[in-house]
């Protein structure tokens, strides 16, 4: 369904979000060929209301809105912007137009993990050149499936030895490949916690 610019005189609110952190970044205004130069370029474009003219975020600072998905609201006026942004979103320096840190090393260890499992999907869906998780994907399911299970492995070895450290560390691999795994299955972490909600709830 096509967008409703009528409403606000031709403009639509578009809140962008950080689509690895899910953290709200900003909000800005798009006209139609805002939303077309966003579309066709992939850096999030506004519509400046008070210069009257298109601005591309990062133009002048060079801090730029990669877009990912471009989402409407359920009355075709609202636009959620999903990007990956090069640098700090605000004007005055800080992560966000709206104060808060953007910096996956400040969240919870839950939130951590969807964190982590929303880059291992940019991975897929966005290869970085020498990226070891791209590496594990270009090789298949099989391989992949391989993986967690030589981790699996080396996780059991260390568990019989009392150094706490390769433990941690053969866990964390442990958990790095099978959300790897979980990628290439496309199935969400989420999805697994519900069957375990379930399990306990019995």
């Amino acid at each position: 369904m096509a967008v409703s610019f009528e409403k606000m005189g031709g403009l639509v609110p578009a809140v962008v979000q950080d689509a690895v952190t899910r953290r709200v970044l900003m909000l800005g205004f798009m006209n139609e060929e805002a939303l077309k130069t966003t579309r066709d370029r992939g850096l999030v474009t506004f519509w400046s209301r008070s210069r009257e003219t298109l601005w591309t975020k990062g133009e002048t600072s060079g801090n730029y809105l990669e877009v990912r998905d471009i989402i409407e609201d359920c009355d075709n006026d609202t636009l959620l912007i999903k990007a990956v942004p090069t640098g700090p979103v605000c004007h005055t320096g800080k992560d966000t137009c709206f104060g808060e840190v953007n910096n996956p090393e400040e969240v919870s260890a839950p939130e951590f993990l969807f964190y982590l499992q929303e880059v291992i999907r940019e991975r897929r869906e966005f290869p970085l050149e020498g990226s070891y998780t791209n590496h594990l994907f270009s090789r298949g399911l099989n391989k992949i499936a391989q993986k967690v299970g030589e981790e699996a492995v080396e996780l059991i070895i260390e568990a019989k030895d009392d150094n706490k450290q390769l433990f941690l560390g053969e866990a964390a691999d442990l958990i790095y490949h099978f959300l790897v795994l979980l990628t290439q299955k496309e199935v969400g972490l989420e999805e697994v916690i519900e069957v375990l909600k379930l399990r306990h709830s019995r």
